[in-house]
């Protein structure tokens, strides 16, 4: 469990550093996430992103427990 927990929170730690380069290559807006702007706010749900960093983040946590 220990371990985990050190492995998620250096991924954090990663995706933070790492989080300008990110943006420059779309990460964020992606299609199928739902971006809906007015005058006085924005609404942004991130779909297809909450996917995909799903799907790496499971590869990732499935290599380390192997």
């Amino acid at each position: 469990m220990s371990r985990t927990l050190i492995v998620v929170g250096l991924i954090i730690v990663a995706v933070g550093l790492l989080w300008p380069w990110l943006l420059r290559i779309g990460l964020g807006r992606l299609p199928g996430d739902i971006v809906i702007e007015r005058e006085n706010f924005t609404f942004y749900v991130p779909i297809a992103t909450g996917i995909l960093i799903s799907i790496v983040l499971s590869i990732i946590l499935w290599l380390v427990n192997r």
